[in-house]
């Protein structure tokens, strides 16, 4: 009975987690404001425990803030943080590729190679959010060759983290050039061959400090953009 119980609220700890991370990342809570406990365990049906303790995992995941005395935070659009979160992706990601040519199976990359051809270079309908979580499911698929669970944690982590900005982002990016960087990566992969891969993935991960301050200026915009025409109206 007491493991039964156990199982339930994990159960339920993990279900808060992943509706409060979604809204984290999408800034539902606008940045800088602090979460209302209350509200939130209204809104999502559950006591105060199993929030607190997702409450708790989202800030030491860096998608939350505490401060002691005041409560939990949403976290600042901080173009720095940013910043410095594209260059631990680069990073993780340029390491990881190094050892993916090492360790990665031909049936592997064939598979990311098909998954590249079947998504295509073109945009077509497909929302922002769409397109960057097809290009999430690449980069992860990448670095999965690397057979470094780790890092693959850590990769996830730094995504959603970057997500808002990046959902920007896509809008300003011509996706035929990187789905031809992505084939060029996983073709230097298969080859086995670092100088074939490793600048073309680093150039393609990069981002200067005001392309990403120009994106979040823009993100502010969406955020608060809703607000705005209600008050107007």
């Amino acid at each position: 009975m007491i493991k039964q119980l156990e199982i339930s609220s994990d159960s339920v700890v993990d279900r808060v987690y992943e509706q409060l991370k979604a809204m984290a990342v999408s800034f539902e809570f606008k940045p800088g404001a602090r979460v209302n406990e209350g509200a939130i365990a209204s809104k999502l049906g559950v006591s105060r425990t199993p929030l607190r303790e997702a409450l708790n995992r989202l800030n030491t995941e860096g998608f939350l803030r505490f401060m002691p005395g005041k409560g939990f935070f949403c976290r600042e659009l901080d173009a720095q943080e940013i910043f410095d979160l594209y260059e631990l992706r680069k990073s993780i990601e340029i390491a990881a590729v190094r050892l993916a040519i090492k360790r990665a199976r031909d049936q592997d990359i064939d598979a990311l190679l098909t998954f590249l051809r079947d998504t295509g270079p073109d945009p077509g309908e497909r929302t922002s959010m769409e397109l960057v979580r097809l290009d999430e499911t690449f980069h992860e698929g990448l670095l999965s060759m690397s057979n470094n669970g780790e890092m693959l944690r850590v990769l996830r982590n730094v995504n959603a983290r970057i997500r808002f900005v990046r959902w920007i982002d896509m809008d300003r990016i011509n996706r035929t050039k990187t789905q031809a960087e992505h084939r060029a990566v996983l073709l230097g992969v298969k080859a086995r061959d670092e100088a074939k891969c490793v600048p073309v993935l680093e150039k393609h991960i990069d981002r200067r400090l005001d392309q990403i301050t120009s994106a979040i200026k823009e993100g502010y915009a969406q955020i608060y953009m809703p607000a705005a025409k209600s008050a107007e109206g």
